[in-house]
């Protein structure tokens, strides 16, 4: 097992260095960019990522590019006809004087030491920015991941062995329309019932915990973090809580069915020891297989909508407003750090093949 992991982690070396290199030229041809982005600022033209949200969050960033240009804005002679100098003097400040190729090498070479540089149009650095929104994406992406497994898993088992039940019927039913309903539409009803909209107002609509979180006692810290998070996380899960409910249903199903069970069923083993000491351990290989996936959507890319209903500034929002601002650093870190993740949990995934059933050999095969 150990040459496996070695091997497998020499391999994340030339995936990530392709993922970066096809964003990388995806980016060159993409219109507009940081120094477009500032002309348009400085004439008036431009809208911030979060105006074009509706939110405010644009103040900072367009007063950080407002002065990352201050010194070259003397020379600025109108909009239509810029000074060839300087808009040179941009494209050296962004660090586009340089050869793409050169661009893209000192980009791989500070990416291996971990070093993301500064953000573009805000007056810090990137690793402190992913810092800063860490604990949201953190807590969105942890209890919704093990929300979803504690309670799909269990569900889908009793669905698959109560098949064409009564339970069975009613609870596929409003799975299917939890699924069919957008979780973005979901929170804005959530809003409207619990937050204060038009029925009850139970529920905090802003932020993980409340101002006076300094105040409060470890044990009302614990609840009022709880009480911010219960909207954003009931809208997040309805999607995610149908897609494992019926994964792991149907993965029961198709081997409930196999030879194997009928055979332990036949030698008088209960109901019991069939589903637990047979059935789980093949049924479960198919739901690890689907957790990677589940886990990186939960953490980086499920969230953008939710956090913006919910004015919660995480990774997802801050992902979706760098790319609208043209804000390169952020861009290729998040996504650098992103695949990294997805990467490692793949191969914690594979570990857990190993774990959920012995039989399963990587060493063995090639990869």
């Amino acid at each position: 097992m150990l040459t496996y992991i070695i091997r497998r982690i020499l391999l994340m070396v030339p995936t990530l260095f392709g993922i970066m290199l096809i964003s990388f030229l995806v980016i060159q041809f993409a219109p507009g960019g940081p120094v477009e982005r500032v002309i348009a600022q400085l004439t008036g033209n431009d809208m911030s990522a979060s105006q074009r949200l509706g939110g405010g969050g644009g103040d900072a960033a367009r007063q950080a590019a407002s002065t990352a240009v201050e010194a070259a804005q003397s020379r600025y002679r109108g909009a239509q006809g810029l000074d060839p100098q300087f808009v040179a003097q941009l494209e050296k400040q962004f660090g586009f004087d340089k050869p793409a190729y050169e661009r893209f090498g000192l980009m791989i070479w500070n990416y291996i030491r971990f070093d993301f540089g500064k953000s573009y149009f805000r007056d810090v650095s990137v690793i402190s920015l992913i810092k800063e929104k860490l604990p949201v994406s953190i807590s969105l992406g942890l209890w919704l991941t093990l929300l979803t497994y504690v309670i799909s898993i269990p569900l889908g088992i009793r669905k698959a062995m109560t098949d064409g039940s009564r339970f069975d019927v009613w609870t596929s039913a409003v799975i299917i329309v939890g699924y069919a309903i957008p979780s973005f539409l979901f929170a804005i009803l959530l809003i409207v019932l619990f937050a204060g909209g038009s029925f009850l107002d139970w529920f905090p609509l802003r932020g993980l915990w409340s101002d006076n979180w300094s105040q409060l006692s470890w044990h009302q810290k614990i609840i009022d973090y709880l009480w911010h998070l219960a909207l954003p996380l009931t809208a997040m899960a309805l999607g995610a809580f149908a897609t494992m409910t019926l994964l792991t249903k149907n993965s029961f199903l198709e081997e409930i069915r196999k030879q194997y069970v009928m055979t332990a069923r036949a030698k008088g083993l209960d109901e019991s020891s069939v589903l637990y000491g047979h059935v789980f351990r093949n049924a479960m290989l198919i739901v690890i297989a689907g957790f990677p996936s589940a886990f990186v959507h939960a953490f980086f890319t499920g969230s953008l909508l939710i956090e913006t209903i919910f004015s919660l500034d995480g990774l997802g929002l801050l992902g979706f407003e760098s790319v609208l601002n043209r804000d390169y650093p952020v861009v290729f870190a998040t996504l650098f750090i992103f695949s990294l993740v997805g990467l490692v949990v793949n191969l914690i995934s594979d570990l857990m093949y190993t774990w959920v059933d012995p039989r399963i050999d990587f060493e063995a095969r090639e990869v």
